[in-house]
């Protein structure tokens, strides 16, 4: 396939990502969070909605996988950053096993306790995701702003990750932490994903074998 066509393919797939992740998180997952019950009973259909939005990241994270990996796969870092994105695709799809079980859960303690293993099994393949974006940084060089963002938010991705299993008192600090996290994240992998869309593939002379 063309240089060209397995870009546009990826920052397809990543426009999916971003939109089915904004829809499960910060529409179905908050709601959750602040009314448990009232939201898996009166709105049990948007939770089944958002179930599948983030089904659909995983699988369009696979496909984001495969074509980086086929675009850039002369340079000796693909095959493990490609391994790193598959490793954070399937922890993720174990940890959305536990939202189903939210649907048939009755009180606010088992729901919010489903909801909370989805999202300790999710920040463990967060960490693997980070390592992905380093290497991903390392592997495109350009745009150089865009390779540092990611190399940032890679960073970013694994010290969150880590604060929380390391700190007890997380929670203080999770404003900051999660600045932290989005901003590189979104300006990097957004950034990206345009790029992909846009510029990406044309030149052969983007794509380095090099470290």
């Amino acid at each position: 396939m063309k240089p060209r066509n397995l870009s546009i393919i990826a920052g397809v797939s990543y426009m999916v990502i971003f939109f089915a992740a904004i829809f499960a998180n910060f529409f179905v997952l908050e709601s959750i969070l602040e009314s448990p019950i009232e939201t898996i009973q009166q709105n049990h259909l948007m939770v089944r909605f958002g179930i599948l939005a983030f089904l659909l990241t995983v699988v369009f994270d696979v496909v984001v996988a495969w074509a980086l990996y086929e675009l850039y796969k002369k340079h000796a870092l693909s095959g493990l950053s490609t391994y790193f994105r598959m490793m954070h695709a399937a922890i993720m799809g174990v940890a959305i096993f536990a939202l189903p079980l939210a649907l048939t859960s009755t009180t606010q303690t088992e729901i919010l306790k489903q909801v909370d293993i989805f999202e300790i099994i999710w920040l463990i393949g967060l960490f693997f995701f980070g390592m992905h974006l380093i290497l991903l940084g390392r592997i495109i060089r350009k745009p150089g702003i865009i390779a540092w963002f990611l190399v940032i938010a890679g960073m970013m991705y694994m010290i969150d990750t880590a604060a929380h299993f390391l700190l007890p008192n997380y929670d203080t600090y999770g404003s900051l932490f999660l600045a932290l996290v989005a901003i590189p994240s979104i300006i990097g992998e957004m950034s990206f994903a345009i790029w992909l869309l846009l510029r990406g593939g044309k030149s052969s002379a983007e794509i380095s074998s090099k470290w």
